[in-house]
């Protein structure tokens, strides 16, 4: 299951931007972590929300540093699109999490603990309203927390039945009423000993997905790293970064391309990647009681996984050297 040290531990400051009138006011940094809302609020009657999450952490020299939060800042733009939401500009996006970053400073981990300073981006509609519609006010904030890991071994996962339970794959948008589909199904997984549900396409289910808080990858018997192609699972800031850093680090052919359920068993190593999860290894697939394992005999420190992991650790944490744009340092003097 997800670790007990992922949890919300409210840090002093908060940055809070409200839209009124057609434009976006000036935001500023709050110590109240409440939002009062009407109960007809558009976010409380149809779920117009969307967020994002990314990480600030401290570096072995002191500094603190975020990882690809230009990415989260247009991702965001994109879900806000479709979602009916005005846009939040991508320059106020950064600098209100450098904002929240450098006001909470004292209680970001320190450096090599395992722990990191976990940001959180939303947006929500406000004002009341009754007809189906978009709200026409809205709160953009951003808030953190001081969180450990998200899984603390290997993860279990089961193929969830589609047909008693809506995936909640929503292509570029990430809100919270789709995730909220995905809670029965969590439930249910967690109960039964599994960690997270996998999730196969819509259509056909026959082709993986992702699961429901991550991104999945596969190692191939002879090294190569393999992830599903398609327009319905979030475009992963970490995926994508994990295949630039098999690449371009350590040589490893990196695919993406769609993939066939029935393959799965064919693979040596499995893993899943995001913000929360970074790049956890996955033990074993239940399939409707056919169970797929992965490492077998396969020292997990010399896996492909853990290589990758290895280098894109380091890179999070500035002791290795970044590709252009990927670490964005949040000064504490300014």
């Amino acid at each position: 299951m997800s670790d007990s040290a992922f949890a919300y531990s409210p840090s002093p400051y908060r940055y809070v931007a409200r839209f009124r009138d057609g434009a976006w006011e000036e935001g500023f940094l709050s110590d109240d972590p409440n939002i009062v809302l009407n109960e007809s609020a558009c976010v409380l009657q149809y779920a117009q929300n969307v967020f994002e999450g990314l990480k600030a952490r401290r570096t072995s020299d002191g500094r603190i540093i975020t990882f690809r939060p230009d990415m989260n800042a247009a991702r965001l733009k994109e879900s806000c699109r479709r979602m009916a939401m005005p846009e939040y500009p991508e320059d106020l996006f950064l600098r209100a999490v450098d904002d929240v970053v450098r006001a909470n400073a004292d209680v970001i981990p320190p450096y090599g603990d395992g722990s990191s300073f976990y940001l959180r981006p939303f947006m929500i509609g406000t004002d009341p309203v009754l007809g189906v519609k978009p709200a026409t006010e809205y709160e953009f904030r951003i808030f953190g927390s001081p969180v450990g890991k998200y899984f603390s071994r290997m993860i279990k996962l089961r193929v969830c039945d589609l047909d008693r339970v809506a995936p909640h794959g929503t292509g570029h948008v990430k809100a919270g009423l789709n995730y909220a589909m995905s809670l029965y199904a969590i439930t249910e997984a967690h109960a039964l000993g599994y960690d997270e549900n996998l999730y196969l396409d819509a259509a056909t289910r026959t082709y993986v997905e992702e699961t429901g808080g991550a991104n999945i990858f596969f190692i191939t018997k002879d090294g190569k790293l393999v992830t599903p192609r398609s327009d319905t699972i979030l475009p992963s800031i970490t995926r994508d970064s994990v295949i630039k850093v098999a690449s371009s680090y350590l040589g490893i052919e990196a695919e993406e391309r769609p993939i066939a359920m029935d393959e799965i068993a064919d693979f040596a190593e499995c893993g899943l990647c995001g913000t929360a999860a970074v790049i956890s290894p996955v033990e074993s697939i239940d399939d409707h009681g056919s169970i797929l394992t992965y490492f077998r005999g396969i020292p997990q420190e010399e896996s492909v996984t853990q290589r990758i992991k290895n280098v894109l650790t380091e890179i999070q944490q500035g002791d290795r050297p970044a590709p252009e744009g990927w670490i964005r340092e949040v000064r504490l003097d300014n």
